[in-house]
């Protein structure tokens, strides 16, 4: 497969395609908002790892500049760095999936997500690379909680929340994944190929229930790889009591969806 280092305009997207010959089948997608005080630290840390690494980060226009900070290192890290630009903040989820057909786009066999505030330690991208790569799984998540509650500097109000988000999904559901909220993954592309990113629903913390849970469906290997969570230094949140809500009834509205489409699809097996 063949690419060229060109830009292509989707709307008011800049897409950069990676370079022939750039080899590397692995890349991070990051999605960013005003980031400015992570950003530069993150990518020097990710391409010191002892691991073939490129990133995408997927801007929503940041009016602290991000973006730009990301272009300017582009030129230190040429190659290896690319930024999609987005004209307004429209939800992670979107951003996800605008970085998820990208790396689909430029052939690359090992897609991850991850936080640009090193809420998840960059040295934890080889576990989750290894468990995929060497491990023959499928899909790979940094979890916080497949081995007791593993998060630093949160508030216990907050811990108690998360954790108890992932149970009731897990309990309504039914998938034998203990951090469902998780934001830390590592996919294989056969993943977001079979998964259809366009039928998507949830943009906000319920996208990462729902692509677990489709993962889940299709019966792809699903592996848990234990990690310690920290709560940014620097910079702020996202998070709101609009993308928790979304997350609570979007679990119901995913069950009950898949058990009617699982009633159908045996009904029309049967006829």
């Amino acid at each position: 497969m063949e690419f060229n280092f060109t830009a292509r305009v989707f709307g008011q997207k800049r897409v950069h395609l990676r370079k022939k010959g750039s080899m590397s089948k692995a890349v991070v997608v990051v999605p960013t908002y005003n980031e400015i005080e992570n950003i530069a630290r993150l990518l020097r840390t990710v391409f010191s790892l002892q691991l073939d690494l490129h990133v995408l980060v997927v801007d929503d226009n940041s009016p602290d500049g991000t973006g730009q900070c990301v272009s300017e290192l582009s030129n230190t890290y040429v190659n290896k760095l690319f930024l999609l630009n987005r004209e307004k903040k429209t939800g992670l989820g979107t951003a996800y999936i605008a970085g998820f057909k990208w790396a689909l786009e430029n052939g690359y066999e090992y897609i991850f997500e991850m936080d640009a505030d090193f809420s998840h330690n960059p040295n934890d991208l080889i576990r989750l690379y290894n468990a995929c790569h060497k491990g023959n799984f499928d899909v790979a998540i940094g979890s916080r909680y497949v081995k007791g509650v593993n998060v630093v500097n949160w508030p216990m109000s907050r811990v108690l929340m998360s954790w108890l988000a992932s149970k009731y999904v897990r309990l309504i559901m039914r998938m034998e994944i203990y951090d469902t909220t998780a934001g830390f993954i590592c996919y294989k592309r056969k993943v977001l190929e079979k998964i259809n990113l366009d039928n998507i629903r949830f943009v906000g913390y319920a996208f990462q229930i729902e692509m677990k849970f489709k993962a889940y469906l299709c019966q792809f290997k699903i592996k848990e790889v234990p990690v310690i969570f920290t709560d940014r230094t620097r910079g702020k949140s996202k998070m709101s009591s609009g993308i928790i809500s979304e997350a609570v009834f979007g679990v119901i509205a995913m069950k009950f969806k898949s058990i009617f489409l699982k009633k159908r699809f045996n009904k029309a097996s049967f006829n």
